[in-house]
């Protein structure tokens, strides 16, 4: 009962994180996107180094110990750009107007870069606020569907290894704080 304890505890860790980037973002006088770019590209890498040091060889491991040696590792690869492949379908089917990747336009952004700019004033401001709305609805739900998979494999490589549970905790904290950032 113990390690299921250890492991929740990992777990609240790793995920609070998101909420000290968030701080620090509500902390700072203004937004420096130099910090944000690196930031998140620190992120990015730290998943990058768990996902391929740690959790594929893992994986390896523990599908071949189920389904043999050849085999192991065909599902393990399989696993892996199946993966890939789910997430390009899933980036693909987002339409473009509410894809939250699309660029927005210099008026859109002006304030985000100067204390002293406004707005632009809209004629749907109705429309448009509800918009905001429902892109805020949807942001929440991505990054709840994001961190699911996160803690669900903090939490499973804890009960299994708690060394490896310990880096995988620290990776994704590392990886939430400028996540928590950006958001």
């Amino acid at each position: 009962m113990s390690n299921v304890w250890f492991a929740l505890g990992l777990t609240v860790f790793a995920g609070m994180a998101t909420a000290i980037g968030s701080a620090i973002a509500f902390m700072a006088q203004r937004t420096n996107y130099r910090f944000l770019s690196v930031a998140t590209g620190f992120s990015a890498g730290v998943m990058l180094y768990v996902s391929f040091v740690e959790i594929f060889f893992k994986g390896v491991n523990a599908l071949t110990l189920r389904f043999g040696d050849p085999l192991g590792h065909w599902v393990n690869a399989a696993s892996f750009f199946g993966g890939m492949l789910l997430i390009g379908l899933i980036d693909n089917l987002i339409p473009a107007g509410e894809n939250p990747h699309e660029p927005h336009t210099e008026a859109e952004t002006r304030p985000l870069h100067e204390r002293t700019a406004t707005a632009p004033v809209t004629p749907a401001a109705a429309a448009h606020h509800a918009k905001l709305m429902r892109m805020g609805l949807f942001t929440a739900l991505a990054i709840g569907i994001h961190n699911f998979p996160e803690g669900l494999a903090t939490f499973l490589a804890a009960l299994q290894d708690p060394r490896l549970g310990v880096a995988i905790a620290i990776a994704v904290a590392l990886h939430n704080i400028p996540e928590g950032i950006s958001v």
